[in-house]
């Protein structure tokens, strides 16, 4: 159901399971966490430099495989924090930058993988939201952060109460997501600029990842947030990509970064 590829630097994992819009039970969580694992142990060895995640088939991921759940025996605590929230730890804490290509559904635990990602781009008819209206659940996997941190308290209870989805295009303009692009060129396009940022310097790459990680998570202020970037450039000054990307620069020609 999780497919691995990796290739010219790049890990895409693909979710699988397009019959049903790769919907994920426990079990696909699992695997996901170890298809993660082994994909940042291909960091380590220098074989992967950066993640592309996507869906295969209408739907990038409807969320939760639902189909065989009985509510009276449904252990939600143990799904959603003991599966759900670990991996989308574990997948933003990955060592390299991440991408995610996203088209059709994205709902649910498919917009908690979206949220755990560093960059998302969207197809123009994605679509993303809170239908948990229509099943007398409450929205989940970071759901209530995303959308009360980009589009206000107004609107995303107007989104929960009523269970509107927006397109892909509109979750760019409000700032959900980064790019919007026609659905037939997503994956392709994707690909082509994943694989511009794997050739790039990683570590510098993870440093900032890190960075708006700890001004998103800690709320810092601007001169605690450039303490930290001092920091990080004074680390990153022992690199070899530092070193290439500047004598690259006084001998005018383009760099050869290793990662």
């Amino acid at each position: 159901m999780i497919d691995l590829h990796i290739a010219n630097g790049i890990a895409e994992v693909v979710l699988n399971a397009p019959e049903k819009m790769n919907a994920l039970d426990a079990e696909a969580l699992g695997e996901l966490s170890r298809v993660y694992e082994n994909a940042a142990h291909s960091v380590s060895t220098g074989e992967v430099r950066a993640l592309l995640l996507r869906g295969e088939g209408r739907g990038f991921c409807a969320g939760r495989d639902i189909s065989g759940v009985v509510p009276a025996d449904d252990d939600v605590q143990g799904y959603l924090g003991g599966l759900v929230e670990p991996l989308m730890r574990q997948m933003a804490d990955f060592p390299a930058p991440t991408f995610a290509a996203v088209q059709g559904a994205c709902l649910g635990v498919g917009l908690g993988l979206a949220i755990a990602t560093d960059v998302v781009y969207v197809a123009d008819n994605a679509k993303i939201g809170s239908p948990f209206a229509n099943l007398g659940a409450t929205l989940d996997s970071g759901g209530h952060w995303l959308f009360t941190e980009r589009l206000g308290a107004h609107r995303t209870l107007d989104m929960v109460y009523t269970a509107e989805l927006i397109s892909g295009a509109e979750a760019v303009r409000s700032g959900l997501f980064s790019r919007a692009m026609p659905a037939e060129d997503l994956v392709e396009a994707s690909r082509g600029i994943v694989g511009k940022v794997a050739l790039g310097a990683t570590q510098a790459f993870v440093a900032s990842k890190q960075l708006v990680a700890e001004i998103r998570d800690q709320r810092l202020g601007l001169w605690e947030s450039m303490a930290n970037e001092n920091r990080a450039q004074d680390a990153l000054c022992a690199t070899n990509d530092y070193a290439e990307g500047f004598k690259a620069f006084q001998e005018k020609r383009k760099p050869v970064f290793k990662g």
